[in-house]
């Protein structure tokens, strides 16, 4: 540590941060990997708004919420920093840019997406999405399935939902029921660490250090508690009620409000978890959109900045678009007004998480762990996510179904984007970016 990092920098003004977080907003590529790797970089060895320890503790709790956790990292952070407006600041900043761009890509893909170009370009990116999901199996069952108990209950969810076709909430239920008594049981295989280390070095002199005193705002209370709570259900109910009120139950902005607040609070092991959930509902259940729309929805998600459950924008507007539910020829308005509705219910959770439980968490700055249910339900999660990568699979190397052709070629950009994440390292763009060029060559030479 050099003699300059022995002092903190100076104290973070409000527009400061709101220049960063606005920043991290359109560069965080990556998945929550990346993105929790960027906020590390700058926030802990490059500006040192806050020492390591603190980081890893904040991210400790994120990581045992439903949710997208580098989201919520980045809101408990503003938090921390800037009291509830800078938490909300933050976590807003994090999603706008893709709420943004994935409105116009849904619009642009609705309008547009039969031109043979697009068309060409989505039909190499496809295969690179199987690819991903499974490279996504292959990261989480790294780090959740350490032992043969663990490895049976991914096998077991794998089982129940893709013979079984068993609802995504019920195979989550079952899992944390098992972990429970486990935990009691076998405490030696479902005793998992939170995964993220120990403090291995320091960068120097933080803002928020590891001594530094809690803030006044961040001390728990349990008036603070109460009032967070009752906005929240004021900020979910009030909503609620003006959709049943105004387009009744069974509308489709009223199910939709009620579909993704449970996707909400059932995003253990992030987006690629909850996936066939959102699969099952939106396509199964409502038809709000085809599964060939999905699955192109999926791709255009991995090509834009911000968490991957950002993909439920892009069912929200092709929801709206095609349920019309604000009237004949309002498409886009109701495309774009489903979007934000659907962003709304499925983020808001994550926001009380953090606005309610930081306060707990900032009074103690011992280490969490994953709790035994979490630890069953983590290793479910790899099981559901490797049946999303079947059923990609299934439906695009058989387009026509099992009965039809074998797409040779997009098994072959399977196999080389495969490669290019296993073998190569390659980070999920350049590998999205590769496989819709070789899409679009592909057409040249048909």
């Amino acid at each position: 540590m050099t003699t300059e990092n022995n002092q903190p920098p100076p104290s973070v003004t409000f527009i400061q941060a709101f220049l960063f977080w606005l920043k991290l907003g359109f560069v965080s590529f990556g998945g929550p990997a990346g993105q929790i790797a960027i906020m590390h970089q700058e926030l802990v060895e490059q500006r040192r708004w806050i020492s390591e320890r603190r980081f890893l503790h904040a991210l400790n709790y994120c990581m045992l919420l439903p949710g997208p956790e580098a989201q919520q990292l980045a809101t408990y952070l503003g938090w921390l920093m800037h009291r509830t407006g800078g938490g909300i600041m933050a976590g807003l900043l994090f999603i706008l840019p893709s709420l943004l761009l994935l409105i116009l890509l849904s619009w642009v893909y609705l309008r547009f997406g039969q031109l043979p170009a697009l068309s060409a370009v989505l039909y190499g990116i496809k295969p690179a999405v199987t690819a991903i999901v499974l490279f996504a199996a292959y990261r989480i069952g790294l780090r959740a399935l350490k032992n043969a108990v663990l490895w049976t209950l991914a096998a077991l969810a794998f089982g129940a939902i893709f013979i079984l076709n068993a609802p995504f909430p019920l195979i989550v239920l079952i899992a944390a029921v098992l972990g429970t008594l486990g935990g009691q049981f076998l405490p030696q295989y479902f005793a998992v660490g939170g995964g993220h280390g120990a403090v291995k070095h320091s960068a120097g002199k933080a803002i928020i250090d590891d001594d530094t005193p809690i803030p006044d705002h961040a001390r728990f209370r349990w008036s603070r508690l109460l009032i967070i709570i009752v906005v929240g259900l004021l900020l979910w109910g009030g909503v609620m009620g003006f959709l049943i009120t105004q387009y009744g139950w069974h509308s489709a902005l009223t199910q939709m409000g009620w579909f993704f607040t449970k996707a909400a609070l059932l995003t253990f092991g992030g987006a690629y978890a909850v996936l066939p959930y959102v699969y099952q509902g939106a396509v199964e259940h409502y038809h709000w959109l085809s599964a060939t729309q999905m699955m192109d929805g999926l791709a255009l998600g991995e090509t834009t900045p911000g968490p991957l459950i950002m993909i439920v924008t892009f069912v929200g507007f092709l929801g709206g678009w095609n349920a019309l539910p604000l009237g004949t020829d309002t498409s886009l308005m109701a495309g774009v007004v489903a979007a934000v509705l659907v962003t709304y219910f499925t983020f808001l959770p994550s926001f009380l998480f953090i606005l309610a439980g930081a306060p707990l968490i900032e009074s103690t700055h011992g280490n969490l762990k994953f709790t035994a249910p979490l630890s069953a339900i983590t290793a479910a999660v790899v099981g559901v996510i490797v049946n999303l990568a079947v059923f990609f699979a299934w439906h695009i190397f058989w387009p026509q179904g099992f009965s039809g052709a074998f797409d040779a070629v997009a098994a072959l950009i399977t196999t080389m984007a495969l490669l290019a994440l296993f073998r190569y390292k390659v980070g999920i763009i350049p590998v999205i970016t590769g496989c819709g060029a070789a899409g679009w060559l592909y057409s040249l030479l048909l």
